[in-house]
Order: structure tokens, then sequence, then C-alpha cells
């Protein structure tokens, strides 16, 4: 179905916020050389202000440039270990979702592009490629956090991000995929198209949502030592 007018503009309101947060962030880390400590998250805070916005901007500035390179030459890599809780696993589920994001994003567009449907649906369809890219982007996020962490080798460093981003990968598509189903199937029946600015609008409150299912794994995940304070 077509969203109503005011949904559609509220859609691309959305979606202009997000790009922008991610642009300043994209700004402040490359124009401005604010680049991280560890380079990965030069991506991740940008693409997790796609579908957090100004949320995600506010933690980058009130947190994320305490780990730029400029930051930790003048004082030191801040201390993990007296960091608050909430922030060390907003930190390690935004790896998570940073590839969750990318994945879904080109997913979505490929089941479009190529008609794909699963058990006659087309959101099956979403269901399956979304998680697949998610996971294959979710692990590579989370090698290149892990390996320089832990300075261990390539193969080891394989394991340990599957091992490590795999339970947080299928907590964060829970609530994604809860999200989906529900405004394409019982809010918006027969669903939105994916053309429109209200659908993606509709997926950055998905992900917010597969934030928060993703929440008591990574708790336990940095707990068990399977995915690193930070």
């Amino acid at each position: 179905m077509e969203p109503a007018g005011w949904l559609e503009a509220l859609g691309w309101f959305s979606l202009s916020v997000a790009f922008a947060c991610a642009l300043v962030i994209l700004a402040d880390v490359f124009l401005l050389g604010r680049r991280q400590h560890m380079w990965i998250m030069n991506l991740v805070y940008p693409v997790t202000a796609l579908y957090w916005g100004p949320v995600a901007l506010w933690f980058y500035y009130a947190h994320g440039r305490r780990t730029s390179e400029p930051a930790v030459a003048e004082h030191g890599m801040p201390d993990s270990d007296k960091l608050p809780d909430w922030n060390v696993q907003s930190k390690a589920i935004s790896h998570c979702g940073a590839g969750c994001t990318l994945g879904d994003i080109a997913a979505e567009w490929l089941v479009l592009a190529t008609s794909l449907t699963l058990a006659g649906k087309a959101l099956y369809a979403d269901f399956a490629l979304d998680f697949a890219f998610a996971w294959v982007l979710g692990v590579v996020f989370q090698y290149f956090t892990i390996v320089p962490m832990r300075g261990i080798g390539r193969l080891r460093g394989i394991w340990a991000a599957v091992k490590a981003d795999t339970l947080s990968i299928v907590a964060f598509q829970i609530g994604l995929f809860f999200g989906m189903w529900l405004y394409q199937e019982i809010i918006f029946s027969p669903g939105l198209p994916k053309t429109t600015a209200a659908y993606w609008m509709m997926m950055q409150l998905s992900m917010v949502l597969g934030f928060f299912t993703a929440w008591p794994v990574n708790a336990w995940l940095v707990r068990a030592g399977w995915k690193e304070r930070m």
C-alpha cells in the first residue's frame, strides 16, 4: 500500500536527519582529523547514525571522540574497566548493528531488484538474505575489533569473530524481523513499497528494536570475554 502523505513526509524527515548525523560524524573523523584509534569505528559510528540518528551523534560526541587518535595521543586510552556497562554494551552492539544495517540495505534492494520470493513472499526472502548478509558483515566488523585488541592470527581471529558475533546478530535480527513483520504484515498490510521513505523509516525503528533485543546477549558476551570491553 502507498503510505499517507504525512507518513511519507515524516519518513523523509527521519531519513534526512539520520543522513545528516552520519555526515557530521564522517566530517569530524575524516575532514577534522579525529580518526578513531580502532579504525573500524570510523565506519561503525556513522553507520549507527543511519538508524539511531541524533542519539548516535550524541554518543559519538560524548564518548566516541574520546577514543580518537588525537585524544588517545594526549590522554591515553580510556580504561574500559572503569566505563559504565551501558557504554561498553552500546559499543559492543553497534558492531553487529553496523554489519546488520549495511547487510540489510544491500539485501533489501537485491530482493526488490530480482523480485525474489520465499514461500511466495518477498518478506521471507528479505529475512533470509538480510540474515545472511548481516552475519557476514557483522563478523567482518567484529574481526577488525578483536584481532587488533587481542593480537591474534587470522584464523583464530575469524573464529573469535564468529563466536563473538553470531549470537549477537541472531538477537539483533530477532528484533529487526519482528518489527519488519509487524509493519509489513499487520500495520501496513499488504506492505509498504521499498521505494518509499516511510518503508525505510520503519526499518530504522525496527533496527532500534533489534538494538535492544541484542542488549542482554551482548551483556553476557562481554561478561564471558567473548567480546572485548572497549
